[in-house]
């Protein structure tokens, strides 16, 4: 074999391996036993330990000096095979170890302190969390700014000055379509019992109707849904609430675009670094474009009505208008991840601030509660009830995952650009949509933006697909356009 051929199946085996640690972390979110999760973060640690090792071994620093990519698939490989290579190299082997098991640990025992509405239980281990992402972003960043070396495993390019700047611009344009419409009367909910069986077969009905390929796939129950995996095995996750299915369908739409952006992929990139999404920010235009633009368009959601009654009887909506209006409900509310589109940004900025803030060292963990709280007054005009809905409400912390955040606003930024060149291309798209066809939504998104996988850079990627710079203006537009009309601002 060739130099760059011997690195390549080098790194197939190393991807191969970090496939089997995803594993791991499914069993551990969905059915593994409650005490197991010692000898897990034991199990998570000894992996942790093999991919650090291989990632960083001197072998992969030789063949890069001598391999000759064949093509630019293959300059794209060794660039992020370099990546990976360099970073591994920053951070010692020791400090990895310790991350992978003390997160394993963390996450077993915020989903114990949320349930308990106990902060005081969760405090100690993210004490642990964050000194240990404390010492990794200081290694990464090599003397530059440590919450930009984070954010770059995330989203590779960007820093926090352009993240703050975004938000800066869109911030005006949310906080003053949030008055308009909390100003109106807000439409009907659903009201009534939903059988949280007859829920999930709902939901995995819509998440094939989405393009989810379920002899690639799965889907589970857990505390906070989420997609794992890559190329032919790709699982995810969804919630169920007796009284909300909307919880259920659209989180289960959310993952699906996650889930189909890696089952799209190019076959030949199949466990190398191209093999997988690009970014988070990018996968979050596909999870949010699924949810968002298509499953809560006017046309599908005419579909959804009628597939609603059908398993749940009536629910206390009219019609589909009705239905449209009451999917699109604007209404206060302290969850994230059950946010209407108008305020969901809100919640990620305030988010983006206090971890950036916990990694300066400017914000203690021991005055987050407090932090969290007191901001989201401020932010939101009201207070928090209890932990579960406040600092508590999200995993990402637990595992370690600072740096994350920003991306899901910057997902629907990019979801923003996507949408308008999706109409633009497929002219006849809500009466698709209208018919429970999602087919020519999906396919435009595989082609221009799913296959490439890691091809390209997350912003030349999009942009490529939009045909113009990346601007949060379209998204803008977009919220103010829908929302005005349903609220008949």
């Amino acid at each position: 074999m060739t130099d760059f051929e011997q690195l390549m199946a080098y790194q197939r085996e190393t991807s191969a391996l970090a496939q089997v640690a995803g594993r791991l972390g499914w069993d551990q979110e969905t059915v593994m036993p409650r005490g197991a999760a010692g000898q897990r973060s034991e199990e998570m640690a000894a992996m942790e330990s093999v991919l650090h090792e291989r990632r960083s071994s001197a072998r992969v620093g030789d063949l890069l000096e001598t391999a000759q990519a064949p093509d630019a698939a293959g300059e794209a490989q060794l660039r992020d095979i370099r990546r990976a290579f360099e970073r591994a190299n920053k951070v010692p082997a020791d400090l990895a170890k310790q991350i992978a098991r003390v997160t394993s640990q963390a996450q077993g025992l915020w989903a114990q302190a949320r349930a308990d509405e106990d902060v005081a239980a969760f405090l100690p281990v993210l004490e642990q969390v964050v000194a240990l992402k404390r010492q990794e972003g200081a290694a990464l960043a090599n003397g530059g700014d440590v919450y930009d070396a984070m954010l770059d495993d995330y989203e590779p390019g960007m820093t926090a000055v352009e993240i703050s700047a975004l938000f800066d611009a869109m911030r005006p344009r949310l906080v003053a379509l949030r008055a308009a419409v909390l100003a109106q009367s807000s439409p009907r909910g659903v009201t009534g019992h939903f059988d949280e069986q007859a829920q999930m077969q709902l939901a995995r009905r819509v998440a094939k109707v989405f393009g989810y390929d379920m002899s690639r796939g799965r889907v589970d129950k857990a505390v906070h849904p989420f997609s794992s995996g890559s190329g032919s095995d790709v699982r995810i996750t969804t919630r169920t609430n007796g009284h909300d299915p909307f919880n259920c369908l659209y989180s289960t739409i959310h993952e699906v675009g996650h889930a189909t952006y890696e089952q799209n992929i190019a076959p030949d990139y199949a466990l190398t670094p191209l093999g997988q999404g690009v970014s988070m920010g990018v996968h979050e235009s596909q999870s949010r474009i699924y949810e968002n633009q298509l499953g809560r368009s006017r046309a599908f959601t005419g579909w959804l009505f009628t597939e609603m009654k059908a398993a749940f009887g009536d629910f206390g909506v009219a019609d589909a208008d009705a239905f449209y209006a009451a999917v699109n409900r604007v209404a206060k509310g302290h969850i994230r991840t059950e946010a209407d589109e108008v305020q969901y940004n809100l919640h990620i900025m305030l988010r983006y601030d206090l971890e950036r803030a916990l990694m300066a060292g400017d914000l203690q963990v021991t005055e987050l509660e407090a932090a969290w709280n007191d901001r989201f007054a401020a932010d939101f005009g009201y207070g928090v009830d209890k932990p579960s809905n406040g600092c508590l409400q999200d995993v990402h912390w637990s595992v370690g995952l600072f740096g994350y955040f920003p991306t899901y606003s910057l997902g629907n930024v990019y979801a923003g650009c996507l949408h308008e060149a999706l109409r633009r291309a497929v002219p006849d798209l809500d009466t698709q949509l209208a018919a429970g066809d999602t087919s020519g939504a999906t396919a435009w998104l595989a082609e221009n933006v799913q296959c490439h996988g890691g091809l390209y850079a997350p912003r030349d990627l999009i942009e490529r697909a939009y045909g113009h710079d990346v601007s949060e203006a379209p998204l803008l537009d977009y919220l103010e356009a829908k929302f005005n009309a349903i609220y008949e601002v």
